[in-house]
C-alpha cells in the first residue's frame, strides 16, 4: 500500500473521543471493507446481546446470576431501585472510611495512624487493585499497598517480613467473594497468626470485601472486624474494578476513584454506540476477529509505553482469557475459542522479544498503548532538541512501523496521560471489548467453567494426602508406595501420591522416603 493511500486509511479507521481526549488506531490492521460488510449482522447481534446484558439478563447461568460491572459507574442502570440505592450507599462508605482512615479518626490501637495495607486477594481481586495502584497511586500514598495474592508461603513471609517493624499500624485486607476460596483464605489465616504472634488483635486491622452472609461475612461479623464492605453476585471477579474490590484499596492509596468511575462512564456511553465504526470497543473486537479468524488463532501482545501501565498486560490476560477461553459455545459445539494474552512494556520489550515479533513466526498482533504526556515537569533535552520522552515515541512509532513492514499488524490505543478517568476508561473499553467480541465468536464471557474444574481438581488431591496420612499413621511401619496407595484406595492415582510424598518430605511434614529417589517405584514410605 502506498504511503497516500496508508494516509487514508489512517484516516479512515482511527476514532477519537473529544471528552476523553482518546485516540484508537486500527488502520494496522489488514482487513478489507467486505469484510466489515459481512461482519455487520454479526456486529448488530452483539449490540442487542449488550442491551439485554445491562438489563439485567442472565449473564450466567451457571451461577443464574445477572451481570452488572456497567451499573456500577452509572446507577441509574441497574434494573432495580434498591439495587441503585446499594451501588450508591456503597461508593459514599467507602469514600467515609477512607477519610477516617486518612484523618487518624479511626486508627490503630497501638499508633495514631495506619501507615500500610495487606491485600489479600486472587485472580480479579488480586489484578484490578494491584495494576491500579502501579498505576495511578500517588509517589507518597497515604498507605503503601502490598500484596499476598498467591498461596506460595515464601510469598507470604516475604510481604510480613518486610512489614514486621509496622504490623501495629497495618490494615489487612480480605478479599473473597464467597469466603471460601482457598487462596484469600490461606493468606487470611497465616497473617492472622502472625498477627497473634505479634500480640496484635487482628479484628483491629481487618477488612472483609465479600458477599453479605458468605463465610468470611460471618467471620468478620462474629470476630468484629473493623469494617466490611459488601461484594455483589452480579458482578464477576474479573470485572470487579470498579466494586468494593477495587475502590477501596484504591480510596485507601488516596486514589480518585470518583474519576476513575467517571471515565468508565463516559467510555461506557461511547461504546453502546450500535455504529461499528464510532464505537471503539467494536472497532478492537473486530480487530481481534479479522486477526484470529474469529478463532483466536494470534496472540494478543500488549505493548504499554509506560511504566506506570505495566501491569495492564496481566490485568487484560485474566479479562481477555477467562472470559472468552471456552471449549464449547452457547449452541454446546466444541469449538475451544480463547485468545492468548501477553506483554509487558515498551520500550523493554524491544530489546526482548521484538526480534521474534518482527522475523519470527507471525502468529499475534500487537496492541501499543500510547500515552501523549511524557511526564508533569518540563523534560531536559538529551539531545539537542529531543528528549527522552521524544525517544520514547519514537521507539513505538519504529517499532510499529517495523512490524507492519514485514506484514505484522498492530493497534495503537492512545490516551492524553495516566490519571484516574483514563484508566477507568480503559478498564471499561476492554470489559466491553470482551462482551462484544464474547458475542460474535457465540461463546459466553461471563462463565468461567475451566477455573472450578480446576478448584474441584486441586480439592480431591488434597483429600487424598489427608487419605494418605491417615494410611501412614495408622500402619506406623515402612511401606511401598504402592502399598500407601492401595491401602488409601489411590491404586490408580499412584503418581498423584508419589508427588504428595514428596513434598511433604521436602517440607519436613513427617514424611521420610527411603531409597532412589530416582526410582519412585522402589522406594519404602515412613512417618516419624
Amino acid at each position: 500500500m502506498d504511503v497516500t493511500a496508508l494516509w487514508q486509511r489512517y484516516q479512515k479507521w482511527l476514532y477519537f473521543h473529544e471528552g476523553l481526549g482518546f485516540y484508537l488506531d486500527i488502520s494496522r490492521m489488514r482487513f478489507d471493507d467486505a469484510f466489515v460488510e459481512a461482519l455487520q449482522p454479526k456486529f448488530e447481534k452483539a449490540f442487542a446481546d449488550m442491551v439485554e446484558l445491562e438489563k439485567g439478563a442472565i449473564a450466567n447461568p451457571d451461577e443464574n446470576r445477572m451481570v452488572g460491572h456497567y451499573w456500577l459507574r452509572n446507577p441509574s442502570l441497574a434494573p432495580k431501585p434498591e439495587l441503585q440505592k446499594e451501588i450508591v450507599d456503597t461508593i459514599e462508605q467507602i469514600e467515609a472510611f477512607a477519610e477516617k482512615i486518612h484523618t487518624g479518626a479511626i486508627h490503630p490501637p497501638k499508633a495514631p495512624r495506619f501507615t500500610d495495607i495487606i491485600s489479600i486477594g486472587i485472580g480479579g481481586s488480586a489484578l484490578g487493585p494491584e495494576f491500579v495502584a502501579e498505576a495511578l497511586a500517588p509517589d507518597f500514598p497515604p498507605l503503601a499497598i502490598h500484596f499476598i495474592d498467591n498461596s506460595d508461603p515464601a510469598g507470604i513471609d516475604r510481604i510480613l517480613t518486610h512489614l514486621r517493624n509496622r504490623l501495629a499500624s497495618t490494615l489487612v485486607l480480605v478479599i473473597s467473594k464467597s469466603g471460601g476460596t482457598p487462596e484469600p483464605r490461606n493468606g487470611m489465616i497465616e497473617v492472622k497468626k502472625v498477627y497473634a504472634g505479634y500480640n496484635l488483635d487482628f479484628a483491629n486491622y481487618a477488612i472483609a470485601i465479600t458477599m453479605p452472609g458468605s463465610k468470611l461475612d460471618e467471620t468478620a461479623k462474629s470476630e468484629g472486624w473493623l469494617a466490611r464492605f459488601a461484594m455483589y453476585d452480579w458482578v464477576g471477579g474479573r470485572t470487579s474494578e470498579m466494586s468494593a474490590v477495587g475502590q477501596v484499596p484504591a480510596a485507601l492509596q488516596g486514589i480518585d476513584i470518583r474519576a476513575m468511575l467517571e471515565g468508565a462512564k463516559e467510555m461506557d456511553d461511547a461504546t453502546r454506540v450500535p455504529d461499528l465504526q464510532n464505537n471503539p470497543a467494536a472497532l478492537l473486537a473486530l480487530s481481534w476477529y479479522y486477526s484470529g479468524n474469529g478463532r483466536g488463532e494470534k496472540d494478543m501482545v500488549v505493548l504499554p509505553y509506560k511504566d506506570s501501565l505495566f501491569l495492564f498486560s496481566r490485568y487484560l490476560q485474566q479479562l481477555v482469557m477467562e472470559s472468552l477461553g471456552k471449549e464449547k459455545d452457547l449452541d454446546g459445539n466444541i469449538v475451544h475459542q480463547g485468545i492468548a494474552v501477553y506483554g509487558n512494556k515498551g520500550s523493554t520489550d524491544q530489546h526482548a522479544y521484538v526480534q521474534q515479533l518482527r522475523e519470527g513466526v507471525a502468529n499475534f498482533f500487537v496492541t501499543f498503548i500510547e500515552v501523549l504526556e511524557d511526564r508533569k515537569a518540563q523534560s531536559p533535552e538529551i539531545d539537542p532538541g529531543i528528549t527522552s520522552g521524544d525517544y520514547m515515541s519514537g521507539f513505538l512509532q519504529g517499532t510499529r512501523q517495523a512490524l507492519y513492514e514485514n506484514h505484522r499488524d498492530s493497534i495503537t490505543v492512545t490516551i492524553p496521560q495516566v490519571n484516574s478517568r483514563t484508566v477507568g476508561a480503559l478498564i471499561a473499553l476492554y470489559e466491553r471489548a470482551v462482551g462484544l467480541y464474547g458475542s460474535l465468536v457465540n461463546v459466553n464471557a461471563y462463565h468461567q467453567p475451566g477455573v472450578e474444574a480446576g478448584k474441584k481438581a486441586a480439592a480431591v488431591i488434597l483429600d487424598l494426602q489427608k487419605r494418605v496420612i491417615d494410611v501412614l499413621r495408622t500402619e506406623k511401619t515402612t511401606l511401598s508406595l504402592e502399598q500407601v496407595a492401595q491401602k488409601a484406595g489411590a491404586s490408580e492415582e499412584i503418581e498423584a501420591v508419589y508427588k504428595i510424598l514428596r513434598h511433604l518430605h521436602a517440607n519436613h511434614r513427617g514424611v521420610v522416603l527411603h531409597g532412589n529417589l530416582a526410582q519412585p517405584s522402589s522406594l519404602k514410605v515412613s512417618i516419624t
